[in-house]
């Protein structure tokens, strides 16, 4: 059984994006636009924050009040585009704001989150970080992607959907289910399973097999912890497992990174 070491894994990518970046004779810099203040926004951002700084990377930040409607985001979106070279729009929005319009005033070359939903998955320059992650995971631990029977739990636009099309086009043999329409049985012939649904804990050791390959990529606050959607005691059946924090999160967050190396190559 193999706990995954996220950070370990992440330490590895910014060893092999550190010099690339430094040898562009230029800094890039990354917009990022963070809507309201919350404590757990603000845990995302320094992270991001933190891995620019390390990389050489100019972080060029515009908050905008919680009260703000899409077409606020949106300026500040259009204010970063011109002199950066990628945009974050910082999830989750307040409710009541129109996402999706928000995400779509990203254009692809400067989306290193590859969510602007009017891009398909087949046409975007980079993948979503956290898909990029649960590959990177599954491959540096052995596991074969090609012809797995793999479960896929939630198709939400940060996790789901983006794992499945990037997990099928690597041949894996993928079904999609909700907490709401699957039965957690169907858990039980997979060889890799991939958790997004946020909800703590609720996949437990007797729904698995034994050696599945467990990426846990599901967050969600618990009596203040972040923690995810498998029970920790899942690591005893697993030959791979994810804890979460500390798991795919570190990951993801190198792969904005990889993705925003890629954009400036191709286009800036």
């Amino acid at each position: 059984m193999m706990i995954v070491d996220g950070k370990a894994i992440a330490e590895d990518i910014y060893k092999e994006l550190g010099p690339k970046f430094g040898s562009l004779g230029r800094r890039v810099k990354l917009g990022i636009v963070v809507v309201g203040s919350n404590p757990v926004i603000e845990s995302f951002v320094r992270i991001k924050a933190k891995a620019a700084e390390r990389l050489g990377i100019e972080m060029v930040r515009v908050n905008v009040s919680e009260k703000s409607d899409a077409g606020k985001i949106i300026q500040a979106v259009n204010r970063l585009l011109p002199t950066t070279d990628a945009v974050i729009v910082q999830l989750p929005l307040p409710g009541g704001i129109e996402v999706n319009e928000v995400l779509a005033a990203v254009p692809p070359d400067k989306d290193v989150d590859a969510l602007n939903p009017k891009v398909s998955e087949g046409e975007r320059p980079v993948h979503a970080p956290v898909a990029l992650a649960v590959v990177e995971i599954l491959k540096q631990n052995g596991v074969t992607i090609s012809g797995a029977r793999t479960v896929v739990v939630g198709a939400g636009r940060l996790v789901g959907a983006p794992s499945t099309w990037l997990l099928r086009s690597l041949g894996a043999n993928v079904s999609v289910f909700s907490l709401e329409e699957g039965s957690i049985e169907d858990l039980k012939d997979a060889d890799i399973v991939v958790l997004g649904a946020g909800n703590p804990g609720f996949v437990k050791p007797e729904h698995l097999k034994r050696g599945v390959a467990l990426i846990d990529a599901g967050t969600s606050e618990l009596n203040k912890k972040i923690t995810g959607d498998a029970d920790p005691s899942c690591a005893e059946v697993t030959s791979v497992f994810t804890p979460v924090p500390g798991g795919v999160g570190p990951v993801a967050v190198a792969m904005i990174f990889r993705n925003l190396l890629m954009l400036v190559e191709r286009f800036h």
